[in-house]
C-alpha cells in the first residue's frame, strides 16, 4: 500500500500542480536574467558604459559561482540540509541582488544617493554606477544558480521515475518564456524612464519568493508524511560524493558539453540585441522581438523533446544533434548576411535539445544522494565559461572596434562588427560537439542507457 507521502507525488494534478508554482519561480530567474539584455545600449549612453564594462557587468552574475563554488557549495547544502533551507535562502540572494542591481541604475543614485561618495572613493577607474549594479548583479547569481539546483531537484523529488524529462523540459519551458517576454517587454518598458524594466524584473523576483515560501509548505507537508526509508537513506549526503563525480568520464563529459554550449549561448544571448541593431540595422523593439524568438521556440520544443526522450529515448544523440546545430547559427551569423530569423529559429532548436536530454540523463549518471552536488558541480563548470566568455566577447568586441561608442552608433556614424566575437562562439560549439560524441560513446562502455527511454513502464 502506498503512503501518504507517495499519495501526493502519484497525485498527476498535484505534482504537475508543484511543478507550476517553481517554474514561476524560475521564470523570474530568467527574466531578470535577460531583462538587461536590451540595455546595453543604454547603459552606454546613460552611464557611459564601454562594451568591456558591460562585459563585466554581466561577468558579475557567475563570479560566485566561479571563484567562491556556490553552485557545488549550494548543491551540497541542498543535500546536506534539504531544498526548503537553501531555497528560502536563496532565492531572496536573487530578490535582494536584483533590488541593489536596479539602485546602482536609478537616477536616485546617481544623483548623489546613498552610498554614491562612498562608491566613488575608491577604484575611481571604474565608475559607481559599474560597481554597485556589479555588487547586486553579483548576489543576483549568487543566488540564481543555487536556485536552479534546489528547483530541479525538487523536480526530481516529484518527478523521477515517471515524466521526468518532460517535466524538466516543461519547467525550462516556462523559464524560457520568461526569458523571451524579458526581450520583448523591456524595450517597452524603457519609456519614460530606461531603468523601468530592472524595477519590474525585481518586483517579479519578489513574488517568485512568495511563492517559493508557499512552496515550503507543500515540501514540509511532503516530508513530514515521508515514511519510506529506502527513501530516506537515499537522501544522505557524504563530501566524497563529490570526488566520485569527477572520476566518472559520462558525467565529465557532460559537464563539459554544458560549459561549452551554455557559454556559447547565454553570453551570446546578452549581446544579441545589440548584434542585431548593429549588423541588420534593426531597432530597438525589432531586435528584442528576434532576439525573443530563440526563447519561443525553446518554449514549443523542449517538452517536445523532453517526452521523445521520456519515451523514445535518444538522449546522446539529441546531444549530438543540438551541438552541431549551434555550430551552424555561430557561423551563419558571423560569415553570412542570410536574415537573422532563420539562425535565431535554429539556436532555439538547439537549445532545447540539449537541456531536453542533458538534464534528465544526469539522474542516470548520478545517484539520487548526490543529484543535487551534481547539478551544483554543473552549474560551477558553466558559470566558469559564462564568466569568461561574457568577459572576452566585450574584450575581443572593443578590440574589434577601436574607437567606436555608444555615442558614435546612436548618432549613426558607426556599428559595431560583431563578426570575430561570433566566431569565437562556433569554436566553443565545434567543442560541445566532440564532447556529445564522446558521451555517446562512452554511454556504450558505461552502459547508464542515455539512449533508452527516461520513463519506467
Amino acid at each position: 500500500m502506498a503512503d501518504n507521502s507517495e499519495s501526493l507525488r502519484e497525485n498527476k494534478m498535484f505534482r504537475w500542480g508543484v511543478l507550476f508554482l517553481i517554474s514561476f519561480v524560475m521564470a523570474a530567474n530568467y527574466y531578470f536574467y535577460d531583462a538587461l539584455s536590451p540595455l546595453k545600449q543604454k547603459m552606454g549612453e546613460m552611464l557611459g558604459f564601454t562594451s568591456s564594462d558591460y562585459g563585466f557587468f554581466i561577468a558579475a552574475y557567475s563570479i560566485p559561482n566561479v571563484f567562491l563554488l556556490m553552485a557545488v557549495l549550494g548543491g551540497m547544502i541542498t543535500d546536506r540540509f534539504g531544498i526548503r533551507i537553501t531555497g528560502f535562502c536563496f532565492v531572496f540572494f536573487m530578490f535582494a541582488g536584483s533590488c541593489i542591481t536596479w539602485y546602482g541604475a536609478s537616477p536616485c543614485f546617481n544623483e548623489g544617493g546613498f552610498g554614491y561618495s562612498m562608491m566613488n572613493s575608491f577604484w575611481t577607474r571604474m565608475s559607481p554606477p559599474l560597481k554597485v549594479m556589479s555588487l547586486g548583479y553579483f548576489l543576483f547569481g549568487l543566488g540564481a544558480e543555487t536556485s536552479i539546483v534546489v528547483i530541479t531537484k525538487s523536480i526530481v523529488k516529484w518527478f523521477k521515475g515517471k515524466e521526468i524529462a518532460l517535466a524538466l523540459g516543461t519547467n525550462l519551458a516556462i523559464a524560457r518564456l520568461g526569458a523571451a517576454l524579458s526581450l520583448i517587454v523591456t524595450p517597452q518598458l524603457m519609456v519614460p524612464e530606461w531603468t523601468t524594466p530592472i524595477w519590474f524584473g525585481a518586483l517579479l523576483l519578489g513574488i517568485g519568493f512568495v511563492l517559493f515560501l508557499v512552496y515550503m509548505v507543500i515540501d514540509f507537508r511532503f516530508d513530514r508524511k515521508e515514511k519510506d526509508l529506502q527513501t530516506k537513506v537515499e537522501e544522505s549526503f557524504r563530501f566524497k560524493d563529490v570526488l566520485m563525480l569527477i572520476t566518472n568520464r559520462s558525467f565529465l563529459y557532460i559537464a563539459l558539453l554544458c560549459v561549452t554550449f551554455y557559454s556559447a549561448v547565454f553570453p551570446f544571448m546578452k549581446y544579441a540585441p545589440d548584434l542585431l541593431q548593429n549588423k541588420f540595422s534593426f531597432s530597438e523593439k525589432l531586435s528584442g522581438i528576434i532576439s525573443s524568438s530563440v526563447y519561443f521556440g525553446t518554449i514549443i520544443f523542449t517538452p517536445l523533446f523532453g517526452w521523445f526522450t521520456d519515451n523514445k529515448g535518444k538522449s546522446a544523440s539529441l546531444m549530438v544533434y543540438g551541438s552541431g546545430l549551434l555550430i551552424i547559427v555561430h557561423l551563419a551569423l558571423s560569415l553570412t548576411t542570410i536574415t537573422p530569423i532563420v539562425p535565431m529559429l535554429l539556436l532555439g532548436i538547439a537549445f532545447s535539445l540539449i537541456p531536453a536530454a542533458m538534464w534528465p540523463s544526469v539522474t542516470k549518471i548520478v545517484e539520487q544522494s548526490r543529484i543535487g552536488s551534481a547539478y551544483g558541480l554543473m552549474f560551477s563548470i558553466q558559470n566558469l565559461g559564462l564568466w569568461g566568455f561574457a568577459l572576452l566577447i566585450g574584450y575581443v568586441l572593443d578590440k574589434s572596434n577601436p574607437g567606436i561608442t555608444a555615442e558614435m552608433v546612436k548618432a549613426g556614424e558607426a556599428r559595431f562588427d560583431y563578426t570575430n566575437p561570433i566566431l569565437m562562439l562556433a569554436t566553443l560549439g565545434i567543442f560541445g560537439f566532440l564532447f556529445a560524441l564522446l558521451l555517446k560513446r562512452e554511454d556504450k562502455v558505461s552502459g547508464y542507457g542515455l539512449e533508452l527511454p527516461n520513463k519506467k513502464n
